[in-house]
């Protein structure tokens, strides 16, 4: 079996994560030159291209799968620390660049139950990192290794992957109170929807659409959209007036019983199963931010 060289894989991980060579350099305090010739020395060594050189850079097959061997190395070495701290306090130093533990959690979790979740680690110095995007893509980032856990709505466990229900977050229709009373004095309705704007995450975000078809019995719905691509800032663009959104009834729970905001469509409510999905790997770490999110999850999702 191949031993890889750490700080060639470190290298290979900065390349993808900082998105280039310069930035690579500086994050490991070596030359741009020193960056190309540790690359070049890997995939001399493995056989293969690791790298795409597109803009942002990233990585092959081939660089993927040593990407994933590098984050589960940092696993351990985390682990390894921890335990150190443990024994010999005096030993264990601050919390590395290269050391860091990525994780991918939609923006609507981040939004409502997740941070405070990771509380307790965070302030104990693990050195997090957390990647958001839809929570119907984010097991494309475990899936290609950047990543060591995931929340998603993907149900089918990865392979070398263990998963864990988090319980459903529930979607409701909100409006401003004044823009509700002006323009949908009867809620929203299988007649006014299509003249609605729509304030949606990305264009990755079919909550909208689904929850219109779900709410009116339509197979196919055309919205008007606009985007904001953060789940405070959806709600901060209904405040303001620009139209209706779909966010989670968790995020705006007290603003709807402070009648800032109005429920447009009380008989719909699309609910969204979560699970937590990471590597099958023995680590305390691992362990405890399992543990973290799943009762974190369960707690605010139940009490929904």
């Amino acid at each position: 079996m191949q031993s890889f060289d750490p700080a060639a894989l470190e290298c290979l991980a900065a390349i993808v994560e900082e998105g280039g060579f310069d930035r690579a350099a500086q994050r490991l305090s070596i030359t741009q030159s020193a960056v190309s010739q540790r690359l070049r020395a890997l995939e001399a060594q493995v056989g293969t291209v690791l790298v795409v050189r597109s803009r942002p850079i990233r990585p092959t097959a081939a660089g993927q799968l040593l990407l994933k061997h590098t984050r589960q190395m940092r696993l351990l070495r985390v682990d390894i620390e921890r335990e150190l701290r443990e024994l010999a306090p005096s030993s264990a130093g601050g919390a590395r660049e290269e050391g860091r533990i990525s994780i991918a959690v939609n923006a609507d979790s981040i939004a409502t139950w997740a941070l405070p979740a990771l509380d307790a680690l965070a302030r104990q110095g693990l050195p997090l990192e957390i990647i958001t995007d839809d929570q119907d893509h984010t097991h494309e980032w475990l899936r290609e290794g950047q990543v060591l856990g995931c929340v998603t709505t993907v149900k089918q466990a990865l392979r070398g992957c263990k998963v864990l229900p988090l319980g459903a977050m529930h979607y409701v229709g909100i409006a401003q109170a004044a823009y509700a009373r002006e323009k949908l004095p009867q809620g929203l309705t299988a007649h006014n929807f299509r003249d609605t704007p729509f304030v949606a995450f990305n264009r990755k975000d079919d909550m909208q659409a689904e929850f219109v078809g779900r709410a009116f019995g339509l197979r196919r719905v055309s919205l008007h959209q606009l985007f904001v691509p953060s789940s405070e800032g959806q709600v901060r663009a209904v405040l303001a007036g620009w139209g209706v959104s779909v966010v989670p009834e968790l995020l705006v729970r007290g603003l709807v019983a402070q009648g800032a905001l109005v429920n447009v469509a009380p008989q719909a409510q699309v609910p969204v199963q979560l699970y937590w999905h990471c590597w099958n790997l023995e680590s305390a770490v691992l362990d405890q931010l399992t543990a973290a999110l799943t009762r974190a999850a369960r707690e605010a999702l139940t009490a929904a």
